[in-house]
């Protein structure tokens, strides 16, 4: 029996093997009752002497981990050994979970009888597996550590009974798309003790009103250490399970519906050794943020579309928290998060590496503050900022000497603003720029002087193009405007890498063209975009 086997699912060397099964009946591979004959037996007089006769299952499972996917499906075809060797050192499974699968559900994981870590991932087009096969699929499957279910619509509260009465050693579980409701996520925290990660989204059988069953706490929430909830309509029914967590160092809480102040209340009212916190497009107030700062372990801060949130919630998480090491802020332009919260942060947060503004209009006296106190910063993006120009990306040039990374995304900076690279930052590794219009390519080459080492990444919203005069028959050309290229040099002593990289990115760029243009044109467009190439190169 064969296997289809995902190219990009296994890592070289690790210790289980993703096998990406197409589970089609029109896949005659997979058939129990397929017409290829069986392996040869290396058993057989007919064969030459087998030399790996007196190698143990075990070393020749260690061989197998190391070959690639593709010689993995041929190597169980050598003998009926190597077939069984190599199922049974398959750790890892990622199925198609339609309902097609279900008639060779049997026969997979009869081979493949040691499988720890599951993905059953079905598409919106097709009928998912049921509640029969997921059971099947846990009784097989008794040791499993680790389930993604993605788009199983078909599974009920029945079928998550069955897998949390089978599977009992889950440590790790999420899913996506799917239709159970309260009674099988209660069951699974009720029969899972050593369940440590729970990722949830778009959950649709919770959606019932203000009504729905509470979910958790379970015996389960002793040993969770991360919870992700994302995309529900009522969420907030997971507030016991959140909230008697005592162990949780994670909590990611993403486009839910409802007030989470009270939750977050809740949370930091009792004794937390909460590490990271993950807000984003949620109705939350500076009262939540208070809450939060009373979790004096946080190291890892993400804040992104909160429009209830200002300086004062931000203030207090910077004061409380002295272990902030990641912040990331998006204040959605709004305006109420700025240089009052950006300066509280500066003054606490030693340990700060790295920090990411979006839609924050932080000022040279707040920029200032942070280069100077954040002595540890490594990572720094400014992305969508109307206050951020060459004086103050000239003042994060001369302060931040820690800094690696650094990325501007849509600010009103020009040339001479990341001229100042050129001589700061001296520990700066890679420098991304992106949609600010006054930076030109030729910025590149100041870089390149001084810095040779340094990778840059450049998108340079429009660039015009050379025109070219042509001997033809048809009238000249026009000038024609690229919508973006893409400019990434990385020096390093090899400036025809360099040039190479910007040929093939030039060569990349779309042009748009208006109705009616010629067909001509359209031909000297494409050669305008080949001399453009090699004239841009750096």
């Amino acid at each position: 029996m064969g296997q289809n086997t995902s190219a990009h699912g296994y890592s070289s060397g690790g210790s289980a093997c993703i096998a990406d099964l197409s589970l089609s009946p029109h896949h005659d591979n997979i058939s129990s009752s397929d017409s290829t004959p069986p392996p040869p037996d290396s058993g057989s007089s007919n064969q030459e002497q087998d030399y790996t006769s007196e190698i143990p299952d075990e070393c020749l499972a260690l061989i197998f981990q190391c070959l690639s996917s593709g010689d993995r499906k041929r190597i169980s075809l050598v003998c009926r050994r190597w077939l069984a060797v190599d199922g049974q050192s398959r750790h890892r499974l990622s199925l198609s979970a339609s309902s097609e699968a279900t008639p060779y559900l049997p026969a997979i994981f009869t081979r493949f009888d040691s499988v720890t870590k599951l993905a059953l991932r079905c598409d919106r087009k097709s009928a998912s597996i049921n509640d029969a096969a997921l059971a099947l699929i846990s009784q097989r499957c008794g040791n499993l550590t680790r389930l993604k279910l993605r788009g199983c619509r078909e599974i009920s509260d029945l079928g998550m009974l069955a897998l949390a009465q089978n599977c009992k050693k889950l440590r790790k579980f999420s899913c996506t798309s799917c239709m159970f409701g309260a009674k099988g996520m209660n069951a699974l925290l009720s029969n899972c003790s050593s369940l440590e990660e729970l990722s949830i989204k778009r959950l649709r059988g919770i959606e019932n009103g203000f009504a729905a069953e509470p979910i958790g706490p379970g015996i389960a929430s002793s040993s969770l250490r991360s919870i992700t909830l994302k995309e529900l309509y009522n969420g907030q029914c997971f507030s016991p399970l959140v909230i008697e967590s005592k162990n949780l160092k994670t909590l990611k809480i993403i486009r839910c519906l409802g007030d989470w102040d009270r939750l977050l209340e809740s949370v930091a009212g009792r004794k937390n050794c909460l590490m990271e916190v993950h807000l984003e497009r949620l109705q939350v107030s500076d009262a939540g943020l208070m809450a939060i700062s009373k979790c004096p372990d946080l190291e890892i801060f993400h804040l992104v579309k909160t429009p209830d949130c200002s300086n004062d919630g931000i203030s207090a998480i910077a004061e409380n928290c002295r272990l902030l090491r990641k912040l990331h802020i998006d204040g959605w332009r709004t305006n109420r998060i700025g240089d009052e919260g950006l300066i509280a942060i500066a003054k606490n947060s030693m340990n700060l590496v790295e920090l990411v503004l979006t839609g924050v209009n932080p000022t040279l006296a707040s920029l200032m503050a942070m280069a100077s106190n954040c002595l540890k910063l490594e990572r720094l993006a400014l992305c969508g900022s109307e206050t951020i120009g060459d004086a103050e990306i000239s003042c994060v040039a001369a302060k931040c000497k820690a800094l690696k990374k650094l990325c501007i995304k849509g600010c009103h900076i020009t040339d001479s603003g990341i001229e100042a690279f050129a001589t700061g930052c001296p520990n700066l590794v890679k420098i991304k720029v992106k949609k600010c219009r006054g930076v030109s390519s030729g910025v590149v080459g100041q870089l390149r002087a001084r810095r040779e080492s340094l990778a840059v990444n450049l998108d340079v919203d429009e660039v015009e193009l050379q025109t070219m005069d042509w001997n033809t028959s048809n009238a000249s050309v026009p000038e024609y405007r690229g919508e973006s290229v893409q400019i990434t040099t990385r020096e390093g002593g090899n400036r025809a890498s360099s040039t190479s990289n910007v040929a093939r990115s030039s060569n990349k760029s779309r042009f748009s063209l208006l109705a009616g243009r010629t067909l001509a044109a359209c031909a000297f467009q494409r050669l305008i975009n080949g001399n453009g190439s090699s004239n841009d190169s750096i």
